[in-house]
């Protein structure tokens, strides 16, 4: 298992299809990449960045986004995503997170997560909601 500590960092690129763009999320005619599949973009790359320093059992959940989507990324165009660690605070993580697709940077900003030592129990407290 590696170390965690900032400084980690985590790319992943996913090509912007229909079903990823703002006409799906009720916004007709509006076929560029939505804000909601971007956040989720980044929230994913943050999750990956630190996954393989995670004890067994541990995960991480997000407890805060703040991104600015600055550029629109229409159908055909493939999305990058970065998260890089910068801070560990216990267990509480902080991430600059950014995106480009093929011609600029159209986003940027921060996300945090927090480190749980037993997803199961998480879920399981989370599961008592539903009863």
């Amino acid at each position: 298992m590696a170390e965690l500590e900032a400084g980690r960092e985590f790319e992943l690129e996913r090509e912007v299809t229909v079903e990823l763009t703002a006409d799906r999320f009720g916004n007709p005619g509006a076929f560029v990449f939505a804000t909601p599949m971007l956040v989720a973009l980044l929230e994913e790359a943050a999750i990956r960045c630190v996954a393989d320093a995670l004890e067994p059992g541990a995960a991480t959940v997000g407890t805060r986004v703040d991104v600015e989507h600055k550029a629109a990324t229409p159908v055909g165009l493939t999305v990058t995503a970065r998260a890089r660690l910068t801070e560990v605070d216990r267990r509480r993580l902080v991430f600059e997170v950014e995106a480009r697709d093929d011609h600029e940077l159209v986003a940027a900003g921060t996300h945090e997560r927090f480190v749980l030592k037993d997803l199961g129990a998480f879920l399981e407290s989370a599961a008592k909601k539903a009863r």
